[in-house]
């Protein structure tokens, strides 16, 4: 045997040994889990801060390690999970909508509400809108192509008779992450923006915008997973949907606890600490829930198909599973 081949040998020997090692029976297994830096996303920045003071809510409740992710909205967070890179995230759900229908609906499971309400188009006053018809040729911004508000809006301006493009039309919507919005809006730059908070609010209190539509149904957040997740551990899903029911209850019952959690890990994640009126105003137009609304999860599907994003859409009844 010449050394070529013996090193070979060597390589392959290596490489079937490590494949037939298996995880320490007593390993905790890893959660993957998502969310935005948005107050819609109430739950995890709760959760998420007390990860970071050691004090894990979910860890404590599941037996898990859990790996935060964060992502700017739900497209960008539906792609890691197609890539198997992300297990459980909190997300809007048009995304969830779009990634199901894509899937032929044997991707993406909601396992939980989360938040109602909570965003919002809002414009600048300089540009003198002051009705959906004053919309028209002006420059508006959502978090990103395909997210919840980005649907919304194009399904509105569709009902009032606009026609729009991925590159045009009758108005110009142009994607544009939230913590970016203020600065163009402030150099006149956007007339307009369809996007949740604290940055709805933070467009009113720093660039005076005003409210046009004000959107407090629309089941704005939702605890989703990926299949595999619900499928191959349904005793974790069933421990996380419990975990996160206790934590909506837990954060209703504490405001000043949660708002302290909050503000602390809005800080860790903007690099900045947002004001009090902010937060308080933020969360006074959203609703905390659990539950999962049909009825809202229908009228997002008209939506996405008023948009252009949605042709066809498996029964949703595989979307929800009964854990």
């Amino acid at each position: 045997m010449n050394t070529r081949h013996f090193l070979a040998l060597i390589v392959t020997l290596a490489l079937a040994s490590c494949g037939k090692q298996e995880p320490a029976a007593n390993a905790k297994p890893v959660i993957r889990f998502g969310h935005f830096p948005n107050i819609t996303h109430v739950q995890a920045l709760v959760a998420h801060q007390l990860s970071r003071q050691g004090k894990g809510w979910y860890e404590e409740r599941l037996g898990a390690d859990v790996q935060w992710f964060l992502y700017n909205a739900g497209p960008s967070t539906t792609e890691a999970i197609f890539a198997r890179s992300l297990d459980v995230t909190y997300i809007g759900p048009s995304p969830v909508l779009n990634a199901y229908a894509k899937s032929k609906g044997t991707e993406l499971r909601v396992l939980a509400g989360a938040a109602n309400g909570g965003s919002a188009l809002v414009v600048r006053p300089a540009a003198n809108i002051k009705s959906a018809a004053d919309l028209k040729g002006k420059k508006i911004a959502t978090p990103q192509l395909g997210n919840t508000q980005d649907v919304q809006l194009r399904a509105y301006l569709a009902d009032n008779g606009f026609t729009i493009t991925q590159t045009g039309g009758d108005a110009f919507i142009l994607p544009t992450q939230n913590a970016d919005q203020l600065g163009l809006f402030q150099k006149g730059e956007l007339d307009a923006a369809w996007t949740v908070e604290p940055w709805t609010t933070r467009l009113e209190l720093e660039a005076g915008a005003q409210i046009l539509v004000d959107d407090r149904d629309t089941n704005v957040t939702l605890l989703a997973s990926s299949a595999a997740f619900a499928k191959d551990h349904p005793d974790l899903a069933k421990k996380l949907v419990a975990a996160h029911k206790e934590l909506t209850r837990w954060i209703k019952d504490h405001p000043t606890e949660a708002k302290a959690l909050i503000k602390a890990e809005l800080t860790e994640l903007l690099k900045s600490t947002p004001k009090d009126e902010l937060i308080d105003k933020a969360l006074s137009r959203i609703v905390i829930t659990d539950e999962v609304s049909r009825a809202s999860l229908d009228k997002m599907v008209t939506s996405a198909q008023k948009a252009g994003f949605l042709k066809e859409i498996p029964s949703l009844d595989h979307l929800l599973p009964k854990l």
